[in-house]
């Protein structure tokens, strides 16, 4: 194992030892986490390694080594999602938990590869105490995750689901213009192994997800995790907004159609509308041009990008018919015309009430405040759990930071997920479900 001897030593700084007990390892998990972050090293301390690159590769082959070690049977499907099992004593459906590895260019140390080791942790504090899961265990590593290769991702999941779509990803080329097929060749696999990698998942009762949090509340609470209650589907628009052109000196205030008034009547509104639907629901205009964009002229049309979220579909749906009508109302307000265009509708993922329940007493079992939490990214727990039942537990991310070199996780934190981790899968498979 190469490691990285200034994340090494970062993480392991004051790291409490008593904590290292029950068979979990703190040096081990530092030391897994400082080997990945040598692949796809970025000069400023993060990683890139985007989805079916040789990082990418590099990394599974990485954990792989590790998963055969601690005496799993590791298999690879078509789509380059890595399964490491262990058997139970009983056969039956498995529990399944794990993450991915792919990164976003510059991207940060834990997003993805701390819920795989996470789950690798687990087994091998079963090997140490020489305790025997009543039923099979596997750890997984989904492909390209992120989806910063093609802009579409969690694609190693939604193979997995059978969500995959020949007819989209044909349409998919990389930043070098390569194709989804001709990438995929280059990977080692083909369009055919993809489909094939399709899995009844009807023989998985429960897959968990462990991730940072990539937001400030467990770390504003005082708090290591907390328990996911559900994951938030995105709805996106295209709104247009068409005034005319004109002259910015000759042209009178009380004779103007200026869609960029309208535009930004429209953008200030949006910013309270979510709270009078959900206090889970978000709201973000993230993207916006104006045309002709000059500076003495009155700007003739807006286009802007409105990213709405909630882990409530009915909620979130009343929320986007309200967006719709306000985008109206602006544009009346001020004289222009208005198009809206829906481009995206992902359907959100409530966690299992039981499941958030379980995991809060897990966490209880530790001493600590159980705090519940949405998710306003997408994961694999997400694309997984609409096929069978699913659960997250958040750990903290310092200031939030994700996606970026600068992301930090404490060791001490990452070593508590663990244990809560390895608490509620041994309890799901002793109380059965």
């Amino acid at each position: 194992m190469v490691a990285s001897d200034n994340l090494l030593t970062k993480l392991t700084a004051g790291y409490d030892e008593s904590l290292s007990r029950n068979g979990i390892s703190g040096r081990r998990v530092a030391e897994r986490l400082s080997a990945l972050s040598e692949i796809g090293k970025t000069v400023d301390g993060g990683v890139t390694r985007p989805g079916f690159s040789s990082e990418e590769k590099q990394a599974k082959q990485e954990v792989i080594s590790w998963m055969k070690a601690a005496g799993l049977d590791v298999t690879e499907d078509g789509a380059g999602n890595v399964i490491g099992r262990l058997d139970g004593i009983e056969a039956g459906k498995t529990i399944m938990s794990g993450s991915h590895v792919d990164s976003v260019p510059h991207g940060g140390n834990f997003d993805g590869p701390l819920g795989v080791i996470a789950a690798l942790e687990v087994v091998e504090s079963w090997k140490e105490t020489d305790y025997h899961p009543s039923q099979p265990f596997e750890v997984v590593i989904f492909s390209d995750e992120e989806g910063t290769r093609f802009g579409a991702g969690l694609t190693g999941s939604h193979a997995m689901a059978g969500h995959l779509k020949k007819g989209e990803t044909d349409l998919l080329k990389d930043i070098d213009g390569k194709s989804f097929e001709t990438v995929i060749e280059e990977y080692g696999s083909s369009l055919q192994a993809v489909w094939d990698s399709k899995r009844d998942l009807r023989d998985v009762e429960l897959f968990v997800e462990l991730h940072i949090e990539q937001g400030k509340l467990l770390e504003k609470n005082g708090l290591s995790v907390g328990v996911v209650k559900g994951i938030a589907g995105p709805v996106w628009m295209n709104v247009t907004f068409e005034g005319d052109a004109g002259h910015a000196g000759n042209t009178p205030m009380d004779d103007r159609r200026d869609s960029l008034v309208a535009a930004s009547h429209f953008v200030h509104a949006i910013s309270s509308l979510p709270r009078q639907f959900s206090d889970t629901a978000v709201a973000t205009v993230g993207k916006l041009n104006v045309y002709p964009n000059g500076i003495n002229v009155i700007p003739q049309r807006v286009e802007l990008t409105v990213d709405i979220r909630d882990i409530h579909e009915d909620k979130r749906t009343a929320l986007v018919v309200a967006i719709v009508e306000m985008a109206k109302e602006a544009a009346a307000a001020h004289n222009v015309n208005v198009d809206c265009q829906q481009t995206l509708a992902v359907e959100p993922v409530l966690i299992q009430e039981k499941l958030v329940e379980d995991m809060k007493d897990s966490i209880s079992e530790f001493g600590m405040e159980p705090i519940e939490l949405m998710s306003g990214a997408g994961h694999d727990s997400m694309v997984i759990g609409r096929e069978i039942h699913a659960a997250m537990l958040f750990v903290q991310s310092r200031k939030g930071i994700s996606h970026n070199p600068e992301e930090w996780t404490d060791l001490k934190d990452c070593i508590i997920a663990v244990h809560v981790l390895k608490d509620f899968i041994e309890k799901q498979m002793e109380n059965g479900r």
